[in-house]
């Protein structure tokens, strides 16, 4: 019997930490959904809906965030800016003016970049996109307002007013909380001379798991080094394996299946890969190139092997006790993650605008690459036991599979001494048959 709770015990606990989905890398990031009432007028009111991505390097791609919820009443939205309702409903009970939907459970849409000016507020219309806080702070949320109107003369008094419910993003892999009421929101207008503040605000929090998001991994990393031969690469089946059900890839030579894909833009494209030892959509090789005497040096290469995919403003995330000691990063922005005070193992790397922040789909152009320069801190540094490799990597917030740590690449027995010219360049040779072929 005792042994029957233990289990019982484990499996709770590993389910709520899947459903929660808490990032330790990340431990504050959640979406949130501000709802502020900022004025009524008898049977309606006005509505600012904010939706702010707290997260620190996850983001929101095409096609973008869906938010949806369920009415409690018999409440219509009269009209709308910034988004729009993708239903009218049912709206025959009304004569003359005509509701913007009428929907139990209306599903709302961002607004795209080229939308008129008349419908459009500030903040909006992204097409759904929604940046991480780090990697671009000005694009990390959306606003849009609409009139509400009720139906019920019994929520006609803002004190008796109630929210929504069954809040949903749209986007795998994210829960939605309940509204939680919290103090107004206060708003600055005339250039800051003057503080307004909502009537009532509502947040509702929505958090993020890898487990609901995806059945598999999407990403993988490799591994090399200057002082040993060894190319360590992809654990087998990272991603998924070749000839199981439902599991399709492409051959060198043969042209994907277009025919099968989606033909909208607003669609999800689903990965269609190389055919791999490993099948996974990226993969990441960590390669130790130099050592000097006081510094050392990495290569970060990026290689994308969906051929039906792009990758914009892609961003990687690694562990390393050596990145408290970074001096330089090539072709990459860099900043580090210091989420738990003095401990600054972890930073995050992204694309330069308009130079790689944009990783093509598979082929010759489709990678992203990177060197890194760290300092030889004396009280940790090492090129033992597979310490110059990373403990962990995350590409676009999603955790990469990484190689057994006994299949590392190890010093050889005289790994002191300087290893000849002619090896290093044999190395190398290797190393670049591998990564673009």
């Amino acid at each position: 019997m005792g042994k029957c709770l233990i289990l019982i015990f484990f499996s709770l606990i590993i389910c709520l930490s899947q459903t929660e989905g808490y990032d330790p890398l990340d431990p504050n990031g959640n979406i949130t959904i501000k709802w502020d009432i900022m004025q009524w007028n008898n049977d309606r009111y006005d509505a600012k809906v904010s939706i702010f991505n707290f997260q620190l390097f996850r983001h929101v791609e095409r096609p973008g965030w869906t938010l949806r919820w369920t009415w409690r009443g018999d409440e219509v939205i009269w009209s709308m800016s910034g988004a729009e309702a993708t239903e009218q409903g049912n709206c025959t009970r009304f004569r003359g003016e005509i509701p913007h939907s009428c929907e139990k459970e209306p599903v709302i849409i961002d607004l795209l970049p080229d939308s008129p000016y008349s419908i459009q507020v500030a903040n909006c219309c992204k097409g759904g996109v929604l940046s991480s806080m780090m990697q671009d702070p000005g694009k990390y949320g959306a606003v849009f307002l609409m009139n509400v109107g009720i139906a019920s003369n019994a929520y006609a008094n803002g004190t008796n007013t109630t929210m929504p419910v069954n809040f949903t993003l749209g986007v795998p892999g994210y829960t939605c909380g309940k509204p939680s009421k919290v103090p107004p929101s206060r708003f600055n207008v005339d250039q800051g001379r003057r503080r307004m503040q909502a009537l009532y605000t509502w947040n509702v929090t929505c958090s993020y798991s890898q487990f609901r998001a995806l059945p598999a991994p999407t990403c993988c990393v490799s591994l090399s080094s200057f002082y040993n031969d060894t190319i360590v690469p992809c654990p087998q089946c990272s991603c998924s394996c070749q000839g199981l059900p439902g599991t399709t890839c492409s051959k060198p030579g043969e042209p994907p299946p277009l025919l099968q894909l989606p033909h909208n833009d607003e669609e999800a494209l689903p990965a269609l890969v190389r055919c791999s030892w490993h099948m996974c959509p990226i993969r990441v090789h960590w390669h130790v190139k130099l050592s000097y005497k006081e510094y050392w040096r990495v290569k970060i290469t990026i290689t994308n092997l969906n051929i039906v995919r792009n990758f914009s403003q892609w961003n990687l995330v690694v562990l390393h006790p050596s990145l408290r000691s970074v001096s330089q990063v090539f072709s990459f922005n860099y900043k580090p993650l210091n989420q738990y005070g003095h401990i600054n193992d972890t930073g995050m790397f992204w694309g330069i605008k308009y130079y790689n922040d944009m990783l093509l789909q598979a082929g010759e152009a489709g990678n992203v690459q990177t060197e890194m320069l760290l300092h030889k801190d004396k009280e940790m540094f090492t090129f033992k036991e597979g310490w110059a490799f990373p403990r962990k990597v995350s590409f676009n917030g999603e955790e990469c599979v990484m190689p057994s740590p006994d299949q590392y690449p190890r010093l050889p027995n005289n790994g002191d001494s300087i290893l000849p010219a002619t090896l290093k360049y044999m190395i190398l040779y290797k190393l670049t048959l591998f990564i673009f072929l």
